[in-house]
């Protein structure tokens, strides 16, 4: 795997972690995958902070695992400069589809990548799902 797709690869991996309840569910794992200026613009139009996220993500949906879970579709990354990836992808929480756009960072002179910004919005019924992305 070429470096590229190794820092693409390690971008995906945490987008993953950061839907699985358990991490969801503990400030602590989360904190490993948050950058500390990360923000969010949330499905619900809602502006979090890095404390304000953490705060209140044990109490999201998707974060027990007796509830709904995010099953995401069509997750792609792509390297934007040297330590900066963009990934995009299509989730569905119960009946509830959404879009995703994410910025993983990983700062000079560290191995871990964290999110630094990410965004949702709802998609709404009858809206035909993202074609997944094909080769050039």
């Amino acid at each position: 795997m070429d470096d590229e797709s190794a820092q693409v690869a390690a971008a995906i991996a945490g987008e993953l972690r950061l839907m699985d309840p358990e991490v969801r569910a503990s400030r602590a794992l989360a904190r490993e995958l948050l950058d500390p200026e990360f923000v969010e613009v949330g499905a619900s139009g809602r502006r979090y902070g890095y404390e304000q996220l953490l705060a209140e993500l044990p109490d999201k949906p998707g974060a027990s695992k007796d509830g709904p879970r995010y099953d995401p579709s069509g997750m792609t990354g792509v390297l934007l400069a040297p330590g900066l990836v963009q990934v995009t992808f299509e989730a569905r929480l119960g009946d509830r589809r959404s879009r995703h756009s994410s910025l993983w960072r990983r700062r000079d002179g560290q191995s871990d990548w964290r999110m630094y910004y990410h965004q949702a919005t709802v998609v709404p019924p009858g809206v035909d799902p993202v074609p997944p992305a094909t080769a050039p």
